[in-house]
């Protein structure tokens, strides 16, 4: 053979076998890119899933957390039927029920999946079943008017094993759920590392037979041939890239996604949770608000009456109405003290001279069944309170001991002084300590109700005969101060309950002006001024007008806090500034700085019935607060407190 057909021969093997090579590099890069779409399949079916069981055991959570919301909301709704005998009430607790029913209904269709969840539905369904014929027992017994044994019955079912059971069921429930959610979490994580895995080991495969594609290009069809094949192959690794991260991105966004609606729902209950708190402190306090309501609009309506038939008993009424006003504002007062929302006012304290000027109060409240003693041995010490706060707690202890001894025994009010170590009572700190003890002669009280006394709306009184917010309050007013209570009692041998309040050190203010009594006002005051009155509601501006023109002043209303600024220019001379606090558009502390500059001299004096936030967040400036609602006395000796703040500012800034 020729060397030219030898090489020919040649040329068509080398031809042959790069053909070859060629079709073995194609069927291969198919089978790898099959293997990864194959792979990116199984991927995404296998996310979605775990997707999908994430979503089922949200569901259930939150069928589980509604369902013991409606039972709880049932349960209560009973409570008040039993208290008020309220058919409608009594309907709406059935259909409460029944829909509880219904949700079990719909927790078994979900719990088909799971055996050990379908037992608990089963132990539910029972558990619910004897709950309710107790319930429905209670409600018959309500339905025929035997509150009594209807009460009775309800207050006995609160600790019934039925309830437990239901409560140990569901929160079995939302354990099982959670472990299993964390499980599915992990494998929905697991599987999407093992395609980005697997994905890496194809796309290595893959660029290894492209490159020897590249390879055997480059030997048929020279450089420009290998450089065309090289840019498309990179593009089509850098879309394959791109898909791939599009892919990771949408999964990621998938389950954020599912992080917030777990969170809203988190977010549903936890509201539906302080709903169910603002039902119960409706309900605790509307009883007592109605009472002095009743006062009020009864000692009004019969002034009027025996205005017109000209009787000199008009007085005697309307001061009965006013007593009744004082005491739902003093009601308002230990509302905001328990919310720690009324701003305190503290001051200098000697416990001995408060409980002294108590005296006449105590006794009144008491009745003169209850003999009252008083022992001080306190040293003079002081203490650092909001002064009504403390008289209000030390009422509130009267109050509770006189009905613990049902209205007849002894009552000692003792103060004291003592050093205390850390954590010796309660939270308090190391340090001097002023003690205030009331000890009465009545029932005492048992362990287990100790443990209880400071929990809002838990009383031992009958129904209608308080709201359990005494000692709450006291609690509450205690920690504020920075001091602790401490309980001694024991069933048959009385109570004695001690405040514990830190020692102030500093030296006591000059006594305080005792305002006069409305008879005893003059008609015209002492000077006249020219008061800029700033108020939002027009009812309480006109009222304010009328009191300052009857004690001789010059008033300038203002209703619109925001033209304040347009009033203070019209105006040629302005004395006092007189501002509500909490009003639309602007607090009163934003006011007096937003005229400030144009009034350097005018006193201020802020008048407020919750001063809530701006208490907080703004500063009054140790300005004169006067709180609502005040008599016109009050209201009086807060102008003169005012103005004496004011004329006393130029001489200490002569001082400095």
């Amino acid at each position: 053979m020729s060397d030219r057909g030898l090489t020919n021969s040649v040329d068509w093997v080398r031809a042959r076998w790069r053909t070859i090579t060629m079709v073995i590099v194609a069927v291969l890069g198919a089978a790898v890119l099959t293997a990864l779409v194959t792979a990116l399949g199984a991927s995404n079916r296998a996310r979605d899933r775990a997707l999908s069981l994430q979503s089922h055991s949200f569901e259930v959570m939150i069928l589980t957390r509604s369902l013991a919301g409606t039972i709880a909301k049932a349960e209560a709704t009973l409570g008040r039927f039993v208290i008020s005998g309220d058919k409608a009430i009594g309907r709406r607790f059935q259909d409460g029920w029944t829909q509880a029913g219904q949700q079990i209904d719909r927790l078994d269709v979900l719990a088909r999946d799971n055996d050990m969840q379908r037992a608990r539905v089963d132990a539910l369904r029972t558990a619910y079943r004897v709950r309710g014929d107790q319930l429905s027992l209670i409600a018959l017994s309500t339905n025929y008017r035997k509150n009594d044994q209807a009460l009775a019955r309800y207050y006995a079912a609160s600790d019934d094993q039925a309830l437990k059971d239901i409560d140990r069921l569901l929160q079995g429930f939302i354990d099982t759920e959670r472990l299993l959610l964390s499980r599915r979490t992990a494998d929905a994580q697991a599987t999407i590392e093992r395609s980005n895995t697997a994905a890496k080991v194809f796309a290595g495969f893959g660029i290894a037979i492209l490159l020897g594609a590249i390879a055997l290009g480059w030997l048929t069809v020279r450089a420009q041939t290998d450089r065309a094949i090289a840019a498309a192959e990179a593009d089509s690794e850098r879309q394959r890239a791109e898909d791939l991260e599009a892919a990771v991105v949408a999964a990621t966004d998938e389950l954020h996604a599912e992080a917030r609606e777990r969170e809203a729902a988190e977010a549903q209950l936890r509201q539906i949770q302080k709903l169910d708190a603002v039902g119960q402190l409706t309900g605790g306090i509307a009883h007592d608000f109605n009472n002095m309501l009743a006062v009020v609009l009864g000692g009004i309506e019969l002034a009027k009456r025996r205005h017109a038939e000209g009787s000199d008993e008009v007085g005697r009424h309307l001061d009965s109405a006013a007593e009744g006003a004082n005491r739902a504002s003093a009601l308002t007062r230990r509302l905001l003290a328990f919310a720690r929302a009324e701003p305190l006012l503290p001051q200098a304290v000697e416990a001995r001279t408060l409980i002294d000027g108590m005296s006449d109060l105590i006794d009144r409240t008491l009745g003169d069944a209850i003999r009252v003693e008083t022992v001080h041995d306190s040293a003079g010490w002081h203490v650092w309170v909001d002064r009504h706060g403390l008289e209000n707690a030390i009422l509130n202890l009267a109050v509770n001991a006189r009905d613990a001894m049902d209205g007849r025994g002894a009552l000692t009010i003792a103060t004291g002084t003592t050093t205390l170590g850390d954590g010796s009572v309660g939270q308090c700190v190391a340090g001097d300590y002023v003690t205030i003890a009331v000890s009465d002669t009545g029932c005492g009280m048992t362990a287990d109700v100790i443990e209880r006394v400071y929990e809002p709306f838990f009383t031992t009184k009958p129904v209608g005969k308080g709201t359990g917010l005494g000692l709450s309050q006291i609690f509450g007013f205690v920690q504020q101060t920075g001091g602790e209570i401490g309980i001694a009692s024991q069933p048959g041998a009385g109570t004695t309950v001690t405040l514990y309040l830190p020692r102030h050190a500093a030296a006591p203010p000059a006594a305080e002006p005792t305002a006069l009594p409305d008879a005893a006002l003059p008609h015209a005051a002492t000077r006249s001024l020219d008061i800029l009155v700033v108020e939002d509601d027009l009812r309480v501006l006109s009222a304010t007008i009328d009191v300052l023109v009857d004690l001789g002043h010059r008033p300038l209303p203002c209703p619109d806090p925001l033209t304040v600024e347009e009033v203070v220019a019209g105006a040629a001379a302005i004395d006092l500034v007189i501002s509500d606090v909490l009003m639309p558009g602007r607090t009163g502390p934003e006011v007096i700085a937003a005229i400030a500059p144009r009034l350097p001299d005018a006193a201020v004096l802020y008048v407020t019935g919750f001063a809530g936030e701006a208490a907080e967040h703004d500063d009054f400036g140790g300005r004169v607060v006067l709180r609502k609602p005040y008599t016109i006395a009050a209201l009086e000796v807060a102008i003169d407190k005012a103005m004496a703040a004011r004329d006393a500012a130029p001489a200490r800034r002569s001082a400095a």
